[in-house]
């Protein structure tokens, strides 16, 4: 903790700088899944990336302390090492501790657990003026649910109490088909009300085909069977082998009433059986550079193909800009309708589906901040669709445009959007989503108007992005060379080998 304290210092005075002369910050965590990006320069940055450690597992009070920039695999080792597991772990390694806290992370635990923040028992946060300050559900909940989902706008998150819960060695994963969003529904609703089930989710492949998949917690493997991995070159992706399963469903009788196909899969395999592949966005990459997509190439790839390195490229090629890149939540009453929306106005697939129980314990003391109306008692489970893929239009503005009839529809419903991503709204509509009274209050509690709020940190300019590429002969030539075919995905290619280079180096040290 010694280490620690003098780091925080550090950046607390660094903080009353800032704020002393009023000039914003940004915060720079190290690498990041969030498909946003942002300048850094030395004058503008609070450098929070050597924040890096779990302190401490407590297993007789099932906690663990960790400073924000510990990614999800290390905080899994640390914490299985005790025989212990985070309730919520994100699908992808490199997603840090504090990302999801500051983002609101979920996953397919959270039907049952809430978001990432909901399972922080406390937090440690320099404040915008520069003091050091901790907050928990009950001992300053205003702060604590205020800084949940707020991307650092109210200050910088320094070290997190996470909530730990018994790990076992296997999931035990059933999958199901249904072949109509209702039918989904229930059946997730189902397995949701057996105390049974840990894990919840599901792949849309088609309008009429869903895989369901519901996982439980074990240490038991039956006699005869065999380990389903995925984290090994040669396994296959998560979603390919849904995607065979669902062939193996779909062959079975209709009337078939135990029509479900179980893997055992190791726990470190299930928690990050997305990262290969990016879900399975990395068949896009394949389909770019006109690459058979196999099992060989997939294994040949295959350093390319973890998210940490499929973002570096994402970032640096700027392709995301050309794609849907989005996840939504719906209230339950809502499922069929909008994905019957999706499937007449983007169609596609796969989509992925996962419920979240938002509703935060506490009343009115969790009433507070960007998602104060989490805190209502009558607040709806949200189901989350995952919308990641091409879309046909040719030009920006027209890409724009299909993400902001999303926006729409989500809005119509009574949804949510969540900020990891871009975000085209303009102010009045984006804070029509969100509570602004109650963000707006707690920033000036804690005198945080200075640095930028969270739409100034999520919202897409196109004008300025227009601008800034007529800004000179360079900027114009440099975009031009990459709108022609390769050229924009072989620099993402690069700098994914760079990056993985040095992630690989950094793994190892």
């Amino acid at each position: 903790m010694e280490s620690h304290d003098a780091a925080v210092r550090l950046i607390a005075q660094q903080v009353a700088r800032f704020s002393a002369q009023q000039k914003p910050f940004r915060i720079y965590h190290g690498s990041t899944n969030s498909t946003r990006s942002s300048a850094r320069r030395a004058d503008n940055t609070i450098d929070t990336s050597r924040l890096t450690h779990v302190l401490s597992v407590d297993a007789a009070s099932r906690t663990a302390l960790v400073e924000p920039n510990v990614p999800m695999d290390a905080l899994v080792a640390a914490t299985r090492a005790h025989g212990l597991l985070p309730p919520v772990v994100m699908e992808f390694p490199g997603i840090t501790a504090g990302g999801g806290f500051s983002g609101m992370a979920g996953e397919s635990s959270s039907f049952r657990h809430g978001a990432f923040d909901a399972t922080m028992r406390s937090i440690e946060i320099v404040l915008p003026t520069g003091d050091v300050a901790r907050a928990s559900k009950t001992d300053n909940p205003q702060l604590f649910w205020g800084a949940a989902s707020a991307f650092g706008t109210l200050g910088v998150v320094t070290l997190l109490e996470v909530e730990l819960r018994e790990a076992k060695t296997y999931v035990e994963l059933t999958y199901a088909l249904t072949t109509n969003s209702r039918d989904t529904l229930k059946a997730m609703e189902a397995a949701a009300a057996r105390d049974e089930t840990d894990y919840i989710d599901g792949i849309v492949f088609s309008k009429d085909a869903t895989v369901v998949c519901v996982g439980k917690l074990t240490d038991d493997l039956p006699a005869g069977a065999t380990p389903q991995r995925f984290s090994r070159r040669t396994d296959p992706w998560f979603y390919i082998r849904a995607r065979a399963v669902l062939k193996q469903l779909q062959k079975r009788p209709a009337q078939d009433a135990t029509n479900t196909v179980v893997d055992h899969i190791p726990l470190v395999d299930y928690l990050f059986r997305y990262d290969r592949g990016g879900f399975w966005v990395g068949q896009y990459a394949f389909g770019y550079f006109l690459t058979p997509f196999n099992r060989v190439t997939r294994a040949l790839l295959d350093r390319f193909m973890h998210a940490r390195v499929m973002y570096r490229a994402v970032h640096k090629s700027g392709l995301a800009a050309t794609h849907m890149v989005q996840d939504v939540g719906v209230p339950y009453a809502a499922v069929a309708e909008f994905q019957a929306w999706l499937d007449t106005t983007f169609a596609i697939y796969p989509v992925w589906l996962c419920p979240l129980r938002v509703q935060r314990a506490g009343g009115a003391d969790a009433q507070h901040g960007l998602h104060a109306d989490f805190g209502r008692p009558d607040a709806p489970n949200l189901m989350n669709f995952g919308v990641w893929g091409p879309l046909s239009s040719s030009s920006r503005r027209e890409i724009v445009a299909r993400n902001r009839d999303l926006e729409r529809k989500v809005q119509a419903l009574g949804g949510k959007k969540w900020l990891y991503a871009h975000a085209y709204y303009p102010e009045d509509e984006f804070w029509a989503h969100y509570d602004r009274a109650s963000y707006d209050a707690l920033r000036d509690r804690y005198q945080a108007g200075y640095l930028p709020s969270v739409y100034d940190k999520v919202r897409v300019d196109v004008d300025a992005e227009e601008a800034a590429v007529r800004a000179t002969w360079r900027t114009r030539t440099k975009h031009r060379a990459k709108a022609v075919w390769p050229v924009r995905g072989l620099y993402g290619f690069y700098k994914a080998a760079v990056g993985g280079e040095y992630l690989l180096q950094k793994t190892n040290k």
